[in-house]
C-alpha cells in the first residue's frame, strides 16, 4: 500500500521484522519502496534473491556483503546495486549496521511481515 501523505518522518513508520535481528521502516510509493533497515550486531542475512532491483547505502556500521560472486567489506558510504534475481547475502559486523535499501517494484512480500518491537529508530 502506498504511503498516504507526501511528507512525513521515518520514525513514524511502522517497524517490521524482516529477518531475525533485522528491522525495517519503509516508505512505499506507487512503484518503488525506500527502507531504513537496522541490523543487529553479527546478524547473518542468508543468501536470497527476489525479482526486485535493489539499491543500497550503509549509513552506520558495516559487515561483509556478497552480490553474486562479488564480495566486499562494507562501511558507511558503501553502496550496492543488485539486479533482479541475483543471489546476495550480508553478514553484519560486531557494531551492527543501519542501511538504506530502495526496491523497484515494491516489496509486496513485506506486507505480511510482523510488526517489530516498538522502539525508537537507531537512525537518524
Amino acid at each position: 500500500m502506498a504511503s498516504k501523505n507526501a511528507l512525513g518522518h521515518i520514525a513514524d513508520a511502522t517497524a517490521i521484522a524482516v529477518w531475525g535481528g533485522v528491522v525495517a521502516r519503509r516508505l512505499v510509493g506507487q512503484r518503488s519502496m525506500f527502507a531504513v533497515v537496522e541490523l543487529e550486531p553479527n546478524t547473518a542475512v542468508p543468501e536470497h534473491r527476489h525479482p526486485h532491483e535493489q539499491l543500497g547505502l550503509v549509513l552506520t556500521g558495516g559487515g561483509r556483503f556478497r552480490v553474486g560472486h562479488e564480495v566486499m567489506d562494507v562501511s558507511p558510504g558503501s553502496t550496492w546495486n543488485i539486479p533482479p534475481d541475483i543471489p546476495h547475502e550480508f553478514t553484519v559486523g560486531p557494531e551492527g549496521a543501519v542501511v538504506i535499501d530502495v526496491f523497484t517494484p515494491n516489496r509486496e512480500d513485506w506486507e505480511g511481515l510482523p510488526q517489530a518491537q516498538d522502539r525508537p529508530p537507531r537512525w537518524p
